[in-house]
């Protein structure tokens, strides 16, 4: 997704909610965790990072046309990110 986009965390994408999710879950990992706790941690990390898509201004994607208008709404692909991450959470 990163060399597909060419996008960085920071950017007010999907990878804002998708990278910290990957850190919970390769961190929960090493430590042994079970997969079910390690993707409900997955999850929180990637609401977090959801949260976080509203405090900065989009730079990549159809939202970096509003510039800092879009600073206070949380980036659609990273709520989509973290849905999915919600479900295989529940699913686990």
């Amino acid at each position: 997704i990163k060399m597909r986009g060419k996008a960085t965390e920071g950017e007010k994408t999907m990878l804002d909610a998708l990278c910290p999710a990957l850190k919970a879950l390769q961190d929960d990992v090493a430590v042994g965790k079970s997969l079910k706790e390690a993707l409900a941690d997955a999850a929180s990390a990637a609401e977090k990072g959801v949260e976080y898509t509203k405090t900065i201004i989009a730079t990549k994607g159809r939202a970096s046309y509003l510039g800092e208008r879009s600073v206070g709404h949380q980036d659609p692909g990273a709520t989509s990110a973290l849905y999915l991450l919600q479900v295989l959470a529940e699913m686990a």
